[in-house]
C-alpha cells in the first residue's frame, strides 16, 4: 500500500475515503545492554523457544551469527559476539523496538544505562501507526532525521524512581479526534477455545471485529487491516481481572473517514473500494 503525504496528512490511492494526521515517531530507541543483561535475554528467550522449538512462527528469535551486524569486529571477537548478539525485533529492558505511536515530537524519555557511554541508538521512523502495529510492518515507514537533546543523569534511576524499563512523557502534538467507534474482544479463539486472560488474543479479536465491520462499507479485509495498522487507532486493555476473559478494545476515530461509519438503522453506506487500481500502481 502506498501512502502519500500532504503536510501532516496521509492518504492512499489504495484506500479511498480515508485521511488522517500522522503521529511521527521512532519505532526504535534504546541503550545497549550489559554482558549480564544480554546473557539474561538469551537465556530466557531460548528457554521459551525450547518449550515448542518447531512452532511457526517461532516463540522467539535466537541469535543469528551469519547475519549479525557487528561493526569492525573481526576474528575470534566477531565469532564470540555474533553467537550471542540479540535480535533487535522485540522491546526489552533497554527500550528497543517498542513501536509506541505516541512517542512523538516533544516527548521526554528516561532510559536506564547499562554500559559506559550508554550507546544510545534509534531509528525505524514512522509517519503514522495504529496501536499495536498489528500488520507487523504496517506502520507508515519513512526516511527522516531526529533532533534531540541528551542528559546523562548520574544515579538517575534511583533519583527519578525509574525501574529497569524506560518511562516517557509524551509530547502534545497528537491529533485530536472528537468521536470514536470502539470494538471489543475477549480471550476466545476463532474456533471457540477459551483462553485464560489472554490479552493478546482479546486484542486480536477486537481488531478482527473492527475489520469485519469496515468490510460492510465495501472495503476488502486487506484494506480494513491496513487502515488499523497505519491510522492512529487507540488500543486499550479494558479489563484484565475478570476470569477467564480479558477484554481489549480498539478505538477507531470516525473523523478519518470522509463518510459516516457510525451504525445506522438504514444500514452501512457502500463505497467504491477502489479495487480497479491496476497492479502496476502497487
Amino acid at each position: 500500500m502506498i501512502w502519500d503525504f500532504t503536510g501532516q496528512k496521509a492518504t492512499s490511492r489504495h484506500v479511498p475515503g480515508v485521511s488522517f494526521t500522522g503521529i511521527v515517531h521512532p519505532g526504535l530507541m534504546g541503550t545497549a545492554p550489559s554482558a549480564d543483561l544480554l546473557a539474561t535475554w538469551n537465556r530466557r528467550e531460548q528457554a521459551l523457544i525450547d518449550t515448542d522449538p518447531d512452532r511457526v512462527p517461532p516463540l522467539a528469535l535466537p541469535p543469528l551469527p551469519q547475519d549479525a551486524v557487528l561493526g569492525s569486529l573481526q576474528g575470534a571477537d566477531l565469532e564470540r559476539a555474533a553467537a550471542e548478539a540479540a535480535r533487535t525485533a522485540p522491546p526489552r529492558e533497554n527500550g528497543g523496538n517498542q513501536d509506541i505511536k505516541n512517542f512523538t515530537k516533544g516527548s521526554r524519555v528516561f532510559y536506564p544505562v547499562f554500559v559506559d557511554g550508554a550507546k544510545l541508538s534509534m531509528g525505524d521512523l514512522h509517519f503514522s501507526q495504529g496501536d499495536g502495529e498489528i500488520t507487523f510492518c504496517g506502520a507508515i515507514e519513512m526516511g527522516g532525521f531526529i533532533d534531540l537533546h541528551v542528559d546523562l543523569i548520574k544515579g538517575g534511576m534511583q533519583t527519578y524512581g525509574v525501574s529497569e524499563n524506560a518511562i516517557f512523557i509524551p509530547g502534545n502534538v497528537d491529533p485530536r479526534y472528537e468521536r470514536w467507534l470502539a470494538f471489543s474482544g475477549t480471550s476466545v479463539t476463532l474456533d471457540g477455545e477459551q483462553r485464560y486472560l489472554d490479552s493478546h488474543l482479546s486484542y486480536q479479536r477486537a481488531c478482527l471485529h473492527a475489520i469485519d465491520y469496515l468490510t460492510t462499507f465495501g472495503y476488502t479485509p486487506e484494506q480494513a487491516y491496513m487502515i488499523l495498522g497505519a491510522a492512529p487507532i487507540e488500543g486499550r486493555l479494558s479489563g484484565v481481572v475478570d476470569i477467564p476473559n480479558s477484554c481489549s478494545t480498539v478505538y477507531v476515530p470516525t473523523g478519518i473517514f470522509d463518510f459516516d461509519v457510525e451504525p445506522s438503522a438504514s444500514g452501512p453506506t457502500r463505497i467504491d473500494p477502489g479495487q480497479g487500481v491496476p497492479r502496476s500502481s502497487f
